[in-house]
């Protein structure tokens, strides 16, 4: 993990000083980073506000037409959603989500992307994780859509059929209320059942602005979460991520190359705040952070 945030470090470090010898405005070096489990390494800029929000108990009530979501124990303990009960075992993303927080609270950002550089860096696993460890936040509410247009995953691993998908919602050919499911009082869901039929086009199109603001001002949502297509396997991220305050780039270890974390990261600045970098799929053997964590 160490060699990891090093690496990155020296690989924005480099790219800072490509900017400084072409520009007349000097680029300051990065301040250093402290690990967490999962890694977190915070590069940071302001965003815009959240948009107005309905009365209280017209978001309550819009909570409440929301379908209660199916919980399965078997499948979830299968598909490695750890954080479903609290313990140690959920700890990382319970700790990951409190960094998520103070990030989004330091710097007023209400809309999250979760990207990777590549397909099995375990991004769907950590969003699912997440939404339970949120789903204890009591005092926040948080919508979680599957925006991976091409090959939805967030579902499966969650074991739930659906009728429709993501795609419908931003088409308007259904509406979120009709979709939608809930974990709790705080936590909302937006599956898919299959990929939809323009997933790029849909993604950067105005009516998904629409649709997006919409949900997020009828939900009262304080964070929204939204699981990306992997950053280099197609354009939707590219079309989509104006539309997000900030990223957080999902990687794993000892799979996704320094080169990819490079070029994803240098991507991403471009379009959006890079919240941070997570390493997945770590093995903590040695009590690093008070107890064997396992794998990740």
């Amino acid at each position: 993990m160490e060699r990891l945030q090093i690496a990155v470090e020296k690989a924005r470090a480099k790219r800072r000083t490509k900017m400084q010898e072409t520009a007349s405005v000097p680029v300051p070096n990065p301040a250093p980073v402290k690990p967490a489990s999962p890694a977190i390494l915070s590069e940071t800029a302001p965003a815009a506000p959240l948009v107005d929000t309905n009365s209280a108990r017209e978001v309550a009530a819009a909570w409440q037409g929301l379908r209660p979501l199916e919980t399965n124990g078997k499948i979830f303990r299968r598909n490695r959603l750890v954080s479903f009960e609290a313990g140690p075992q959920a700890a990382p993303y319970d700790l990951l989500r409190t960094r998520i927080i103070q990030q989004a609270k330091l710097h007023d950002w209400h809309r999250v992307a979760i990207v990777s550089p590549h397909a099995a860096c375990g991004k769907t696993t950590t969003v699912a994780n997440l939404a339970f460890s949120f789903a204890r936040q009591k005092d926040l509410r948080t919508v979680i859509l599957d925006l991976d247009l091409r090959r939805p995953a967030l579902g499966k691993v969650m074991g739930r059929p659906m009728r429709f998908n993501m795609g419908d919602i931003l088409e308007r050919r259904v509406s979120f209320a009709e979709h939608g499911e809930r974990y709790g009082e705080n936590v909302a869901f937006g599956f898919n059942n299959e990929p939809a039929r323009h997933p790029s086009e849909t993604l950067q199109s105005l009516q998904t602005q629409e649709v997006l603001r919409e949900i997020e001002t009828t939900y009262g949502a304080d964070l929204m979460l939204f699981d990306m297509p992997p950053m280099l396997a197609s354009d939707d991220n590219v079309g989509f991520l104006k539309n997000v305050d900030c990223a957080l780039l999902v990687v794993a270890a000892e799979r996704t190359a320094m080169h990819q974390i490079d070029v994803t990261e240098r991507q991403l600045a471009e379009l959006t705040s890079v919240m941070g970098v997570v390493l997945n799929k770590c093995n903590y053997t040695d009590g690093e952070y008070g107890y064997d964590y396992g794998y990740y």
